[in-house]
């Protein structure tokens, strides 16, 4: 069964090609970080036009570099939720658009089931159930996967996501957006127990998460240094905040995995690209003889093959969208 994956919920437009859920045959990616540079961050108006210039052209792009036709294209399946609502809606309505057009099933799939079916692609053997923890720019949460379409998570940032952190952090130590691959970069020559960073403990849910101290701390102490005339050490204040997110995700995520008696971890999105955060969590499994799912570098980011992972289980679980779906800021996964 070969899918049309359609990804567009934040700045990067994604097509892509999949093939029973597991072999990417094409995946066409235009990135917006240029566009967005400049401010610092992302703006919405900027991502919506941008995705609307570029979407048909990566999706004939996609169905050229695989060397099939268009009547060999089983379904369509597109990211509907969650992320920002003018993004989404030109994927969603390009997607039904191109459902209707080819005559096959229209399949809706939540962003963050995507990152996670990531591992499928990388892993042929990997099958739920697994514990998994999804990081990126606007999540941050610790998931039972009990099947392919059966989630429930079972901790969460009650503030900023762990990706956010890395793009302020990025900001306030000048080195632009996105911060995650700077910040990974400057870590490496740095001392991390020079600066001691909060680590948010929440006490109604041990698995629950929080940054927005951790965030707060990192800008106070760059403010401070430069109102003081005081030298910051860049590289040691990025190490210290690459341990103190890291300290927060690893312990949990093997703690969940441990209470829920499960014996894989599979982490997924962008943040999992962070070599101090895969660095702990192997550790971290090899000590508890967990076996450990990082999916490789090019999958952690947005991308539209994760897409049709995940939209390939969707559609053999039934899950099917009409002509008036409809895209959604935010939604449960």
């Amino acid at each position: 069964m070969i899918i049309l994956s359609v990804e567009s919920s934040c700045d990067e437009t994604a097509v892509a090609l999949v093939e029973d859920g597991r072999k990417v045959l094409t995946d066409q990616i235009f990135s917006q970080v240029d566009l967005h540079a400049v401010y610092g961050g992302v703006v919405p108006e900027i991502a919506s036009r941008s995705h609307t210039e570029v979407i048909s052209i990566l999706a004939q792009r996609a169905i050229a570099e695989a060397g099939i036709t268009r009547d060999q294209i089983d379904a369509v399946a597109v990211t509907y939720a969650p992320g920002l609502i003018g993004a989404l809606l030109v994927g969603v309505n390009f997607a039904k658009a191109a459902a209707m057009s080819l005559g096959v099933p229209l399949i809706p799939v939540h962003h963050i089931r995507g990152h996670i079916a990531a591992n499928y692609l990388a892993f042929p053997d990997l099958e739920p159930p697994f514990l998994a923890l999804a990081v990126s720019g606007g999540n941050s949460m610790i998931v039972d996967v009990r099947d392919y379409t059966d989630m429930k998570i079972i901790g969460a940032t009650r503030d900023d996501a762990a990706g956010e952190c890395f793009d302020k952090t990025a900001r306030v130590l000048g080195l632009g957006y996105p911060g995650g691959r700077p910040i990974d970069e400057l870590s490496k020559t740095g001392d991390d127990s020079k600066y001691k960073l909060p680590l948010a403990h929440v006490e109604d849910n041990p698995y629950d998460m929080s940054f927005s101290g951790l965030k707060t701390a990192v800008i106070n102490l760059a403010h401070q240094a430069q109102q003081k005339g005081d030298a910051l050490d860049a590289p040691s204040l990025a190490a210290s905040f690459c341990k103190a997110v890291s300290d927060s995700l690893v312990p949990r995520t093997i703690a969940a995995a441990k209470a829920l008696g499960k014996e894989k971890v599979v982490v997924a999105g962008g943040v999992a690209a962070n070599s101090r955060i895969r660095r702990d969590f192997i550790a971290a499994c090899e000590k508890e003889g967990l076996r450990l799912y990082f999916p490789p570098l090019k999958l952690c980011g947005d991308n539209g093959a994760m897409i049709g992972a995940q939209g390939y289980y969707e559609y053999m679980a039934g899950t099917r969208g009409t002509m008036d779906l409809n895209a959604y800021a935010n939604m449960m996964i």
